[in-house]
């Protein structure tokens, strides 16, 4: 029962937050999903229901990335590269119910180090 419950708690987070959280063409939402495994980011233009960038620790033909701060950091670099490449400049930080530290934060300033602005 324990476990159901933090899930919930969790899920409510995330549906608090993306309430006031909402992408747009011109600003679309930045965000992060952090598993046990594998690091995954993603720039959604609400609006228009599509993705409009991609990047995962999963990609062929880059280095492989651990779910620590060295690896979020490192994602947070690799999808601010991609975004300024397709011009994608500003952007909504939608953290997905975590707390702003470790790993989450770490993304977040690198990507803001990169040229992402948000």
């Amino acid at each position: 029962m324990k476990l159901k419950d933090k899930q919930q708690r969790f899920q409510k987070r995330r549906w608090r937050i993306r309430r006031k959280v909402s992408g747009t063409a011109a600003r679309p939402r930045l965000t992060v999903k952090l598993t046990h495994q594998h690091i995954y980011a993603q720039l959604i233009d609400d609006d228009a229901g599509r993705t409009l960038v991609a990047a995962t620790s999963l990609q062929r033909g880059e280095d492989r990335l651990k779910p620590n701060v060295e690896g979020a950091a490192a994602m947070g670099e690799r999808i601010a590269r991609k975004a300024l490449e397709q011009g994608h400049g500003p952007a909504v930080f939608d953290r997905a119910g975590r707390r702003y530290h470790g790993c989450v934060k770490a993304f977040a300033d690198a990507a803001r180090e990169h040229g992402l602005q948000f």
